[in-house]
């Protein structure tokens, strides 16, 4: 990747940083720490590689996109609004009641979100759906979905890839957000669903392991994923939950917690620093 595209992918990473960041504490809840570790996932996805268009959010070849980790729906809502889907400023009202912006991505109300999603789980499963229609009327968009590590130790997580790997649905990418912190503690603690690589490659599955925060790697991966034929690609990505913020990285209490105003005012430094040292 040129660096000309690296620095413009690492401004919109910050920026939708600063905007959960912001979302979540005007909410007063929320899920920070997953939705930073892919903010830099979600920045390469919607501003260089999917084929999309903010001004026809519903335009039939659209490349499709289901965050199945539905809590990290700031990641999303921030990355679709820096990207013009609906205005930046819109990022306040999360979870504010009559607010279209609620907890869990809705397909009904918000532009350029395909697919409603929050119990774990189905997500995957909307995503291979959405596959599988694609190569039935063998129709050239992609589908690609964001799981999270502790979402894999879901059981239908495993009927969906099961599904995907022998009906060969080579159109599905799907990013393992493999930060290894849960709501309740570390996946190893919890239930770790490692190893994940053998896992997916036992259901039929191309396996790409990379570092989550380095476009090199994200792109190279992506674009590796497009040239097999014959299975899904399941692309895991090791990552820093809370990455971006310095006192919520690798802290397992910010994966459902909303920062308070000092909390607040030291994450919209940090941001507004890194942003203006890539400015």
């Amino acid at each position: 990747m040129d660096q000309h595209k690296k620095k413009e992918l690492s401004i919109a990473a910050c920026k939708i940083r600063r905007s959960i960041i912001d979302g979540v504490h005007s909410a007063k809840a929320g899920h920070p720490g997953g939705s930073l570790s892919i903010a830099d996932l979600m920045a390469y996805l919607y501003f260089d590689k999917m084929n999309i268009d903010p001004e026809n959010p519903k335009k039939e070849d659209r490349d499709r996109f289901v965050l199945s980790k539905g809590h990290a729906a700031p990641a999303l809502y921030a990355t679709l609004a820096h990207r013009g889907f609906f205005p930046v400023e819109e990022m306040i009202t999360l979870r504010h009641t009559g607010a279209r912006l609620q907890g869990h991505p809705d397909m009904k109300n918000i532009p350029g979100v395909d697919m409603s999603s929050g119990s774990l789980g189905q997500g995957i499963s909307c995503a291979v759906g959405m596959a599988l229609s694609a190569k039935h009327f063998e129709n050239p968009w992609r589908v690609y979905t964001v799981l999270g590590d502790g979402e894999c130790e879901e059981g239908q997580v495993w009927e969906a890839a099961m599904f995907a790997g022998n009906k060969k649905l080579s159109n599905l990418t799907a990013y393992v957000d493999f930060n290894n912190l849960q709501i309740d503690g570390s996946c190893d603690e919890v239930n770790s669903p490692a190893p994940l690589d053998k896992k997916f490659e036992a259901f039929g599955w191309n396996v790409i392991v990379i570092d989550g925060h380095n476009f090199d790697q994200i792109e190279e991966a992506t674009l590796a994923a497009e040239k097999v034929t014959d299975k899904p690609t399941a692309i895991i990505m090791n990552t820093i939950k809370g990455k971006g913020v310095s006192y919520m990285e690798n802290v397992c209490g910010w994966h459902g917690k909303a920062p308070g105003d000092e909390d607040y005012a030291v994450a919209v430094k940090e941001l507004d620093e890194m942003l203006a040292g890539l400015m």
